[in-house]
């Protein structure tokens, strides 16, 4: 039996992505935001974690990329994808709606139903879409946007349902846990790393990604974010094709060292079937 910690509460999107991979022997455990989920692997509370990466239509989720790119190490093992679909729900009886509760890439995903059914509305953000159901109970605010099965664990009721503006929306997971053994490769595999340039300064960006043209590795995800550390200290977040134990991969990850001021290697894996 494994102890998982995965963004709560329950009725979230990850609890869904997460019993995908999971047996009923596993325990699974809610935390109240990302890096909360991040740090019971880091502290012994939790084997894994489980927490969204990306969206197909609302992009990075930059708290994990964050976590992951700066945080105490931690090593992707695996990723899981999940189809999204999203319902307006409420407490019994409820009539006028002024305000309505949502995590913000779940919001960025129905501006067109919201824009047109509840153009007054402010929309009030919350760490997860099964935290805006279940906060419904303190009544300060009258609806929530989260998945379905949010409206049966807190007895809501659904308003309306598949309101997203784009039906065909996947979102993507990633499975964390300490460093230590790398999957063994599959042939189909995915290898995510976080790149440090010294400092920003004309053509990075390009000397980054010849290093993966030359070694024929393709790219399929390229995120830069801000190091915190001072205006124009920047990494980027960088996933490709193949597992570390390839040597094309191998000998890409050599020639950046040579580029960049520091790599962190952050997990070869299986990627996930869609």
């Amino acid at each position: 039996m494994s102890t998982y910690a995965y963004l709560g509460p329950k009725g979230t999107f990850t609890e869904a992505a997460l019993k995908k991979i999971t047996s009923s022997n596993d325990s699974l455990i809610p935390y109240a935001n990302v890096t909360a989920a991040l740090d019971a692997v880091r502290v012994g509370k939790a084997h894994f974690a489980l927490v969204p990466i990306e969206n197909s239509v609302e992009g990075v989720v930059a708290r994990t990329l964050d976590e992951l790119a700066t945080g105490s190490p931690l090593s992707i093992v695996g990723e899981v994808t999940l189809p999204v679909s999203f319902a307006l729900m409420a407490k019994r009886d409820t009539v006028d709606i002024r305000r309505i509760a949502t995590h913000p890439h779940a919001e960025a995903q129905c501006r067109a139903y919201i824009a047109k059914n509840y153009p007054n509305a402010t929309i009030i953000e919350t760490t997860s879409t099964a935290a805006a159901a279940k906060g419904l109970i303190k009544k300060e605010y009258e609806a929530a946007i989260a998945a379905s099965v949010a409206a049966k664990n807190y007895q809501l009721s659904i308003i309306a349902s598949d309101i997203g503006d784009n039906k065909s929306a996947v979102t993507r997971f990633v499975m964390v846990e300490k460093p230590g053994d790398i999957p063994a490769p599959t042939g189909k595999d995915r290898t995510s790393l976080a790149v440090f340039i010294a400092i920003d300064h004309a053509g990075a960006l390009l000397e980054i990604l010849n290093v993966f043209a030359k070694n024929q590795v393709n790219l399929t995800f390229i995120q830069s974010r801000p190091t915190g550390m001072e205006l124009g200290h920047y990494h980027f977040i960088i996933d490709a094709e193949g597992h570390i134990d390839d040597k094309q991969v191998a000998d890409t990850i050599a020639g950046l060292k040579l580029i960049c001021e520091d790599i962190r290697f952050l997990g070869s894996y299986p990627q996930a079937s869609r």
